[in-house]
Formats: C-alpha cells, structure tokens, sequence
C-alpha cells in the first residue's frame, strides 16, 4: 500500500497533517510538492525534508490563482490539507475562514482542472454533520451545520462533486474526525484539544474541560489519516463507483469509537504519569460548552474499509501512548 513514482502536491504541506503526507510519502521516490503560506503551519515541521532532492516548497497562498496554476503544473495528485481549521476561529473571523476554505479551495479544483491532475483527493471534516443526531455518523446523512467553519468544508464537498461532473476530474473527500498525533501544535488560541491538555498537564496546570465532559468525540491518530490519503489515491476508480463516470466520493475516516473528554483527559494523566508522577494528581476543571460544537462524534467507517480497504491500525489508547510519548520527547 503504497504511491510511488508520482509527482504529488501537499497544499498545507507544512502543517500538522501535511507535514506528515509530505514525509511519508518522500519515502517511495515520490517528487514532492509542499504549498504553504505559514500562517499556521511552521517551517520546522519541514525543515528535515529539505535535504531531499525531491522535495520542494512553494511558500504561497491558495487565494492566489496563479500560485495554484504553479503548484499543480506537471503533478498527477493533490493532496488538498490546507484550510483554516478550528470552529471558534471560524466564528470571530467568518470571512477568512471563507475565504481560504471556499474560494482557495475551488481556485485548488480548477487549477487542477487546467493542469490535468488525475486525481484531487482532500480534507473534508466530520463537523459536516452538525446537527444530526444519527449515531454513528454515516456518510449520506448529515444536518445542519453549526459553525461558518463547518457549512466552508460543506461547500467544498459540493464543489467537489461539481467539479468531477462538470470537468470529469475525480475527486475523493475525507472527513477527518479529531485527528491528533505527532507535530500537532499545542500552543495558539486555537490549539486541539489533546495537544493542548498534553501541553498543560506537562506544565502541572488543570485543563478546563468544556461543559460536564460527557461530550465524545472520535479521536483518530495521525497514521490512519495517512493511511488514508494512500488509499484514495491509489484505488481503482472503479473499485470505488464501478461504472459510474465520474469520481466524487466522500468517506469518514477514524478509527469507529468514541472517547467522552472526561475519559481523554484521564488517560492523558495515565500516560503521562509514567513521565511524572506530579502529573496523576492533577484535576481537571469545568467551563462552559463551546459554540458551534457537535456534542457526539462517533464514525461509521463501514465506507471506507469497503471501498477502500481502509484498516485502521492505532485505536485511541494506543495513538494516545504514541503522541504522548512524541511530546515527552519534545
């Protein structure tokens, strides 16, 4: 299960999870493409690939067309992570969530259009089905969506499918839920949850959990997020839709439980404590649940490990050892 070969473009390439696409898959004599603006990923999360004559970075924005005509020049795959994440954000600054999320991600479609990319496989969010009370989520029911951020990545799902109907370029949407793992970043406004109680329970401060902590989430490790960008671009189209002629699909991709945040936060000391045994008698403290939050968040992956042959390998426990081990090490 691997791409080789293959000229490949990471938009958000410096980020979490496309600085770990970019290093995976510099692996297999791959060329490597990394777009980024920096204005959230960090050029220390690459700065180890630029050694490697098969990578490149183009420090840009996906807002500019003719960045992204650039970018995708002579790439046969797209693997589109940019975006401004994070639901609060979206909330005080609607308009640059947007505005990147949207127009910077159809500027992404249709230059891939023009350089005939063959296939555009990108980052979709589990925060798609908003309000639907259908457990677990699966990919043909949602509702409706509660933050701007969410209704950005809903569109772009529309695009999308648009764009493979009217221009015949496939598109695959991977809705990512709570993803977390190495170089995610524990520092900012906006900072993840894990990352961010990792980060104070090693400083010996009470995380504030928000509301009663009985809100859950799927928490999916980095891994099986690049596990799955893999398998979207390696399957068969055919494999995916059988006849159909054009490729527009989306599936959840997690690992298929769910963690409540008042678990997380005790298997966070659990893990920690092996480091520091301060960290065990640290009690977490209770705030306000936050706007436009999905209160249950639990997958069904049944889509995914069908089409695709998508195998989760780390469950939350196990993940939560590995990044835990990761920040320990600094």
């Amino acid at each position: 299960m691997i791409i080789k070969n293959s000229n490949i473009l990471i938009t958000g390439g410096a980020g979490f999870i496309g600085s770990n696409l970019c290093e995976e898959l510099l692996k297999h004599n791959n060329k490597i493409t990394c777009l980024d603006n920096f204005s959230t990923g960090y050029r220390h999360n690459i700065e180890h690939l630029f050694k490697n004559n098969n990578f490149k970075l183009i420090e840009g924005d996906i807002r500019n067309y003719e960045t992204c005509k650039t970018a995708t020049k002579d790439v046969d795959f797209v693997l589109h992570q940019a975006a401004l994440g994070s639901v609060p954000r979206s909330i005080e600054n609607p308009m640059t969530s947007t505005d990147v999320n949207i127009g910077g991600f159809v500027n992404m479609l249709h230059a891939s259009v023009e350089n005939k990319v063959k296939r555009f496989v990108y980052a979709a969010s589990s925060s798609t089905y908003g309000d639907s009370q259908n457990m677990p989520k699966v990919e043909h029911i949602i509702g409706k969506p509660l933050s701007p951020y969410a209704i950005t990545k809903y569109v772009c799902e529309l695009f999308a499918e648009n764009f493979a109907k009217t221009y015949k370029i496939e598109t695959v949407g991977l809705r990512y839920f709570n993803v977390f793992g190495r170089r995610q970043d524990p520092d900012g406004a906006y900072a993840a949850v894990i990352p961010k109680f990792v980060q104070q329970l090693m400083k010996h401060e009470a995380p504030t959990i928000n509301g009663d902590g009985t809100y859950s989430r799927d928490f999916t490790y980095i891994d099986n997020v690049i596990q799955a960008n893999i398998l979207a671009v390696i399957t068969p189209k055919t494999q995916i839709v059988g006849k159909k002629e054009e490729l527009s699909e989306v599936f959840n991709i997690a690992h298929g439980e769910r963690t409540n945040l008042n678990e997380l936060f005790e298997m966070l000391k659990t893990n920690l404590s092996k480091f520091d045994d301060e960290i065990s008698k640290i009690k977490a403290v209770h705030g306000s649940n936050r706007a436009g939050d999905i209160p249950h968040s639990w997958a069904s992956i049944e889509k995914a490990e069908k089409l695709l042959g998508y195998k989760p390998k780390f469950n939350v426990k196990q993940g939560l050892e590995e990044a835990c081990r990761w920040y320990r090490a600094g």
